[in-house]
């Protein structure tokens, strides 16, 4: 993410992440099941990319007014994604392992493997992308020894300024790196609406499960019963160190660092 170095004015891009990823804290506890259950999950991962698409378009024309709500939208719309497409590849696999006689954790396996394989990959393409159009830049930054106190292993936690140069990027690359990633958002969905089969969950569960729709308290009660089990505690310091992690990548690292 390069939320934090474009848009470093007042924090705005920090700000961003982290009201995405509040939202998508709170999207996580209701909206999957509902989605799911409503609109299959092919539409789900439709609806939910178009988020994402809404979240690069809000770049254009970066501020207060664009970049939060559409933040919040793009949190909303993430869990729904990932957990519609857990879902399809794993009914995916089951179904896929029962017509051709192998056991159904081994494809479900592959399926995930195969899917983290090109998933991770993206990142490989969109920094590549970035970096192509940003070295056209034709503007040479001279940074100050006093920006220079600010930066890198020396960055100051308060100094919310941009003090990298890269502010000083055209307004026409920023806006072909928005286009792209806004066009390869749209190809997207249109891939999944024409070419990826409907799955419902019904296909996962009973026909009594599948009526029943979880209400918000009985999913936060839910959850907070896996605290009960040991296995799922231990988890945790993992799962925040990787949020930590990731937080660091696409904020300060990125800010301090990159650009």
């Amino acid at each position: 993410s390069m939320q934090s170095s474009l848009h470093s004015e007042g924090g705005l891009g920090v700000a961003s992440l982290s009201v995405l990823y509040a939202a998508l804290i709170l999207s996580s506890m209701f909206l999957p099941p509902i989605l799911i259950k409503k609109l299959g999950c092919k539409w789900t991962i439709a609806g939910s990319m178009c988020c994402y698409v809404a979240f690069s378009l809000g770049n254009f024309y970066a501020s207060w007014y664009t970049l939060i709500p559409t933040s919040v939208i793009l949190g909303l719309g993430g869990a729904p994604l990932w957990s519609a497409k857990c879902t399809y590849l794993t009914i995916a696999g089951n179904s896929y392992a029962e017509k051709a006689g192998k056991n159904g954790k081994d494809i479900i396996n592959q399926y995930f493997g195969v899917f983290f394989l090109i998933f991770q990959s993206s990142g490989i393409w969109g920094n590549l992308i970035s970096s192509l159009i940003f070295s056209q830049a034709s503007i040479k930054v001279e940074i100050s020894e006093e920006n220079l106190a600010c930066c890198g292993a020396y960055d100051c936690i308060t100094h919310t300024t941009n003090t990298t140069g890269s502010a000083e990027l055209s307004n026409s690359l920023i806006y072909t790196l928005l286009g792209i990633y806004t066009a390869s958002g749209v190809l997207a969905v249109l891939l999944i609406v024409v070419f990826l089969d409907q799955i419902t969950s019904d296909q996962a569960e009973t026909e009594k499960e599948a009526l029943e729709t979880p209400s918000f308290w009985s999913t936060f009660l839910a959850t907070l019963q896996h605290l009960k089990d040991k296995r799922q505690c231990l988890l945790i310091p993992l799962t925040m160190y990787s949020g930590f992690e990731q937080g660091f990548l696409s904020g300060d690292y990125t800010k301090v660092w990159v650009t």
